[in-house]
């Protein structure tokens, strides 16, 4: 499947802590998200959303309802040097979206999984891009000269 629609703009990072959010547990206290934004804004973005928009599973209904909960502004990422990878907290609904009439179009459980899924998705692939084509430093982590050579 493919949703066929018109890349958002980057997610401006925040300066939230991310051992703050439940999903995530990072070590050190240098994100580097200055770096990151600017990768983002620099065509990370626009990689990572045409990747992900090529093989989603979500519907333009779904998309409308991110869009309209402006849920792609509220992604974060960081680095997480001790892990040497880049982080990321993906918006989502709440799973009392029922009772708090969330979205007027929103009368699902199917289309809230769909939708909190395929946000996790487009987390994981930004960061891979990000990773994978954008990101140069070095992590500060230097392994003890005490461990044991495997090689032999």
């Amino acid at each position: 499947m493919s949703l066929d629609i018109e890349t958002p703009d980057p997610p401006e990072l925040s300066a939230v802590d991310p051992n703050e959010y439940e999903d995530a547990e990072v070590a050190g206290g240098e994100y580097r998200r200055e770096e990151l934004s600017a990768f983002l804004r620099e065509g990370a973005w626009e990689e990572a959303f045409t990747e992900w928009a090529a093989d989603s599973n979500l519907d333009e209904s779904d998309w409308r309802i991110v869009e309209d909960l402006e849920l792609v502004s509220r992604f974060d990422f960081f680095w997480d040097s001790f892990a040497d990878r880049v982080g990321y907290h993906a918006p989502g609904i709440p799973e009392d979206w029922k009772e708090r009439e969330y979205h007027a179009d929103l009368d699902s459980w199917g289309s809230v999984s769909a939708i909190n899924a395929g946000l996790t998705e487009l987390g994981q692939v930004a960061c891979d891009v990000l990773k994978e084509e954008y990101i140069d430093w070095e992590s500060e982590y230097e392994a003890p000269d005490d461990l044991p050579d495997f090689d032999a």
